[in-house]
């Protein structure tokens, strides 16, 4: 007997088979914009194979088990012996090795390199961003390593290598590594000067025993670790090998992988330090400035993490919406549908744009972009990773009650899009960096004002908003109190100033209107009446409809 009592229809196909570069021009345009012409033509080659294959099927199928099966630990092997490893499914670990060979941890001495390596983080954490954790940290152990040309010269060439080697050994052994880190522990949290654990100088001048914990280790299963510690002089940044030279492994006690709200793929882990052997980086009592490079690399990718997810969530809602039929029409034709996805592309848009001008700022490295850059990252950490949340939350919602559902992949990109705010120092940490930016490093201001005067005139509304955030900074009294006003405003004038320069008409002033103008309501949806939403609609859709 037939069991069938329906035909399935009205049923949007999976988002699967496109270029996830290529497809989005915000993104293409930013690398054409920031790249000197004489590289565009490879980078464009090799991003866009990197957006083919995160739109692949199979890719989006090995993200689903990452996530369905998450790390485990193993304390001991079979024999009672310490091991302290983390065992992953195959899929992450094919996922992981992807990364590592599009670059996305070589960069800093490639021509273009952040600009391209931005381009593709924020690409493939479209695909599963658990990945990018590994991805981040090694990219920005560079910084920090170099400031002991010895150790740079040991690790570099393995930590920028696009050869991934997921075994432990000792790294001289190894063709590419990985980094983590441990800094924070229970007692300090975002405040590592009331660290505890100990380092003991082994008497060659670099060599220290370490004695404490971390309460939060991420990517435990790499091959080294930079770990802030109490040296005889202070606070003091350490490298900790994985497997010491002679093949043992060195103390590295795993407690437990902590249970996470999301980027439940990635190993976060506590860790207990006894007799730890690790080398000394940078000057005894200068950890925190030693460390600060590896800092400001990781906020920029919580930065184009948060563009990614914001990008994938946009992407799967319009997409849904182009295929979907109801109340007699298209779903994305309908004006008040329209409206809400008009508006979550327009801060995909304002995110992607930022992101990439920060990248370009560290190709540049000259003295003014590095003054900026101290005080746009902490603004744009703050503000766009604080925007991802509702961004995928109202995209979810833009797939009714399937976005509700894990199939659709949505609840992934919701459980995901908190982490980058709280990753690298939550959202009052970012604000009292920009004040101490604004009160330490004046020229990081002068920096600021420049940049953002440069769409001076060109519309009203930013003129606004900058003479605003200068009315803000002349009354330095009660700053700390109004730093999360500030830092809003200071990263959406930069937002709007890149967008009047850099975007089509009807975006740059969509955003004046939405983001600085009086004319709009509080949710995703309410943007004034007279823009021109079809066209903000069509310039971000992820393929064409078939």
């Amino acid at each position: 007997m037939d069991g069938t009592t329906h035909t399935v229809t009205n049923q949007p196909p999976p988002l699967v088979g496109y270029d996830v570069y290529a497809t989005d021009r915000a993104l293409t345009e930013a690398v054409e914009r920031h790249l000197a012409p004489e590289l565009l033509d490879e980078a464009h080659a090799e991003l866009s194979a990197l957006g083919r294959s995160a739109g692949a099927e199979q890719l989006q199928q090995w993200a689903a088990q990452a996530n369905e099966y998450p790390p485990r630990l193993r304390t001991h092997d079979r024999y009672g012996n310490r091991v302290d490893e983390v065992d992953f499914h195959p899929a992450w670990h094919r996922l992981l090795g992807k990364g590592v060979a599009a670059g996305l941890t070589a960069a800093w001495d490639r021509p273009g390199g952040h600009v391209r390596r931005a381009a593709g983080f924020l690409v493939w954490t479209q695909v599963e961003a658990g990945t990018c954790c590994p991805l981040s940290m090694t990219h920005a152990a560079v910084p920090a390593l170099r400031q002991e040309p010895e150790l740079a010269a040991e690790w570099e060439p393995r930590l920028t290598s696009t050869v991934y080697d997921r075994e432990l050994r000792p790294a001289r052994h190894k063709a590419g590594a990985l980094f983590g880190m441990a800094m924070t522990e229970k007692q300090g949290g975002s405040d590592v000067r009331a660290n505890t654990t100990a380092a003991r100088p082994l008497g060659d001048g670099v060599s220290y025993e370490l004695t404490g914990h971390k309460w939060f280790c991420s990517a435990p299963m790499s091959d080294g670790f930079l770990v802030l510690a109490q040296a005889p002089g202070g606070l003091t940044c350490f490298l900790v090998p994985r497997v010491l030279e002679d093949g043992t492994r060195n103390v590295f006690r795993l407690q437990r992988l902590k249970d996470k709200l999301g980027n439940r793929a990635n190993a976060s882990s506590e860790v207990e330090f006894a007799g730890t052997w690790a080398r000394r980086v940078g000057e005894e009592g200068r950890g925190v400035r030693t460390v600060i490079g590896m800092v400001a690399a990781t906020r920029l990718d919580c930065v184009l993490g948060s563009a990614g997810l914001m990008r994938q969530a946009v992407a799967q809602a319009i997409h849904h919406c182009d295929h979907r039929e109801a109340f007699g029409g298209r779903l994305a034709d309908k004006p008040l549908m329209r409206a809400v996805l008009a508006d979550l592309a327009l801060e995909s848009e304002a995110a992607t744009t930022l992101a990439l001008r920060l990248a370009a700022a560290y190709d540049d490295g000259g003295e003014q972009e590095r003054a900026l850059l101290r005080i746009a990252v902490p603004a744009a950490k703050y503000w766009v990773t604080k925007r991802c949340t509702p961004v995928a939350v109202e995209a979810s919602e833009c797939l009714g009650g399937n976005g509700y559902v894990e199939e659709s992949g949505m609840p992934r990109l919701v459980r995901e899009s908190p982490l980058n705010s709280v990753w690298e120092g939550a959202g009052n940490i970012q604000c009292l960096d920009v004040l101490r930016a604004l009160r330490r490093e004046p020229e990081s201001l002068n920096a600021y004002l420049q940049e953002v005067g440069q769409a001076r005139g060109a519309d009203h509304r930013l003129d606004a908003a900058i003479k605003d955030v200068l009315t803000e900074l002349a009354d330095l009294e009660s700053v700390e109190a109004r730093a999360r006003r500030l830092t809003e405003r200071l990263a959406l004038v930069l937002q709007a100033s890149l967008l009047v320069r850099h975007a089509p008409p009807e975006v740059a002033d969509a955003f004046c209107a939405a983001r600085l103008g009086k004319d709009a309501g509080a949710t995703f949806g309410t943007l004034p009446p007279t823009l021109n939403l079809p066209e903000l609609l069509e310039r971000a859709r992820p393929q064409t409809n078939p």
